[in-house]
């Protein structure tokens, strides 16, 4: 069994060093549309954490995975895939799906405009 990476302190962690600092150009940003944050990142310290990033992702339970259970409500994303809890605020399950949004790697399965329909009202997604 390796080293953990997934928790809150690592998320929040890598998801804030990913954002912009005063006095940075923002010009250059890498778009990611979570479910209530929108968020810039920059570019070059995101693809310095891509690999941190993956390996987070890959903590969540295989039923998130395309080629495990294909995709599952974000309401589940706050175990990992031992069953263990991570974290308890969707604040910070929503930024490390962000962080996957803006490296390919995470999409929702359906439009905005259908989450209404789902459990909860949240959205489910894949992790590519």
């Amino acid at each position: 069994m390796g080293t953990r990476k997934l928790t809150s302190k690592e998320v929040k962690a890598v998801f804030l060093n990913c954002l912009f600092r005063m006095d940075e150009d923002t010009s250059n940003y890498v778009k990611a549309e979570g479910i209530i944050t929108n968020v810039g990142f920059h570019p070059t310290r995101l693809k310095s954490h891509k690999e941190e990033i993956e390996k987070m992702l890959d903590e969540l339970p295989d039923e998130f995975k395309k080629s495990g259970g294909g995709g599952w409500s974000f309401l589940n994303a706050c175990n990992d895939k031992d069953g263990n809890q991570w974290t308890g605020l969707h604040e910070t399950m929503e930024q490390l799906i962000l962080l996957g949004i803006a490296i390919g790697k995470v999409k929702f399965q359906l439009p905005r405009e259908m989450w209404k329909v789902l459990p909860g009202g949240m959205p489910y997604l894949v992790i590519e």
